[in-house]
């Protein structure tokens, strides 16, 4: 399921660096070479439909559940692909790029909280760190894709890109059928044997050991999450209601809005036209963007193997934060000692684009994997479908803003837009230092702990079951009388 839907996800997303990243004259010309305003709505009509979708996920996510919301979003990104893909002009485009929007917002909240949800504590970062995995192998794809589609004659230069996406679309609708719900919504509903036999499943009961260890899973999220659902009701203002939660809230929806912050999606939409600033040609910056593209999922694939559930999330946050504070700096440097327009001697375009690959290296190490885990993993079962629905809609507003700003920053300010992510990135490191938790290796109902819940969950289940009984009692007696 992870591995169909991040590479649907990630060859989305990325047309919008196919559609800003190459200027193919066909594309232009059938829609009667569209204004750049008009060109930079079809990538912000994309991320409104995205957060739209986002929001209205957390609904869908309590009411039908995790599996169903998944396939719910695969249908409409079916649609909004097959409007893309044939478009006719430049408002069926439009459209279905709002409408396929909508579909990657639903799928980009709900499947990193699935995953969450189903992954044991130990692998947790890895499960779902395969998110920006396939996140990254979805923008070599659309990257290579694109560069080889430049060469074609004719509408197919563009279309088949756009068509491609139907593919990964329908795997995930028709594949995830075959998967499990989430056992922590069944238990949330009541279906509590359903519950305990996907525990077992995901868990495995071949060996005494290991089924004691799915009996002592599911136990746990049993109590707490039949605690939370006596003590908490289903409301937006739940994400503030306690110092906890706001807490929670506060890392969630920040992890987010810092990955915006980053800078990486200005590099991922508009590598292209950072390229040519530098003195490359067009095909030359077509080509680098491509080999950029793949460095990323090398390093994250090492970094979720092997690093991110030893190491744990607030680490990476701060090494990769710190880290861009460096190569933004050194970026804006040379922007700054040689204008766009003047010759660039060949060691400084060497030592700019080395910033940008490594931009993109350490993102793979730290906020890349990192933030779709920790997003979904702080929050209690009965918020977590709210909580990580605010934190997605934080991200694609970042992600709207940057989307709309950066061509205009890029053009009109040159090296002064890169001091704005020296300083984005160290109010990040600062904030992270100082509010941020370690979760690594603990079960979704341990963040209670971390968070300073005050409530126990066994000791509320008590309570309530000898307020149950007493009120039994009290009937009983006054049948009698």
């Amino acid at each position: 399921m992870g591995l169909f839907y991040n590479i649907f996800v990630a060859l989305f997303s990325a047309i919008g660096a196919f559609l800003f990243g190459q200027t193919l004259e066909q594309f232009t010309a059938y829609f009667n070479n569209p204004n750049n305003a008009l060109l930079g709505a079809v990538v912000s009509t994309f991320n409104g439909g995205c957060f739209f979708g986002a929001m209205g996920a957390a609904w869908t996510n309590d009411k039908w559940g995790r599996k169903r919301s998944i396939q719910f979003g695969s249908v409409w990104t079916l649609c909004g692909c097959a409007m893309q893909a044939g478009a006719s002009s430049i408002g069926v485009l439009l459209a279905g790029r709002i409408i396929g929007g909508v579909g990657i917002g639903i799928l980009s909240m709900t499947v990193p909280l699935y995953n969450t949800e189903i992954a044991p504590p130990k692998i947790r970062g890895f499960m779902v760190g395969l998110t920006q995995q396939m996140l990254g192998i979805g923008f070599i794809v659309a990257n290579w894709v694109g560069y080889g589609c430049a060469y074609l004659q004719g509408d197919i230069s563009w279309r088949l890109p756009l068509g491609l996406q139907l593919v990964p679309a329908f795997l995930l609708l028709v594949g995830i059928q075959f998967l499990p719900f989430s056992p922590r919504w069944l238990l949330e509903h009541d279906r509590d044997d359903e519950a305990r036999a996907v525990v077992y499943r995901l868990y495995g009961t071949a060996t005494p050991e290991a089924k004691e260890v799915a009996d002592r899973e599911y136990t746990e999220m049993h109590d707490q999450i039949k605690a939370d659902a006596l003590m908490r009701s289903r409301r937006f203002s739940d994400l503030w209601a306690t110092r906890a939660m706001m807490r929670r809230t506060m890392v969630s929806v920040g992890v987010q809005v810092f990955t915006q912050f980053t800078g990486i999606n200005v590099i991922n939409y508009y590598g292209p036209q950072m390229y040519e600033a530098l003195g490359l040609s067009n095909s030359q910056s077509l080509l680098v963007q491509g080999i950029y593209g793949a460095v990323g999922p090398i390093a994250n694939l090492f970094f979720i193997i092997f690093i991110l559930d030893s190491v744990g999330r607030k680490r990476p946050l701060m090494f990769g934060a710190g880290s861009f504070v460096v190569t933004f700096s050194i970026l804006a440097a040379l922007v700054a000692s040689y204008p766009p327009g003047t010759d660039l001697n060949l060691s400084a375009q060497k030592a700019a684009i080395a910033m940008i690959f490594l931009t993109s290296i350490i993102f793979s190490l730290s906020f890349g994997p990192v933030s779709w885990v920790l997003a979904s993993e702080v929050f209690p079962t009965r918020t977590r479908s709210i909580g990580t629905s605010a934190a997605t809609c934080a991200n694609w507003i970042f992600n709207v803003l940057l989307s709309e700003t950066s061509p205009i920053g890029l053009a009109d300010v040159g090296y002064k837009f890169y001091i704005l992510f020296v300083c984005l990135n160290a109010f990040d490191f600062v904030m992270i230092a100082m509010f941020f938790p370690e979760t690594k290796g603990k079960s979704l109902e341990e963040m209670a702990v971390i968070f300073g819940d005050e409530v126990d969950a066994r000791q509320v289940l008590e309570d309530h079951m000898d307020g149950s009984e007493n009120e039994k009692k009290n009937a009983v007696m006054v049948e009698r009388f």
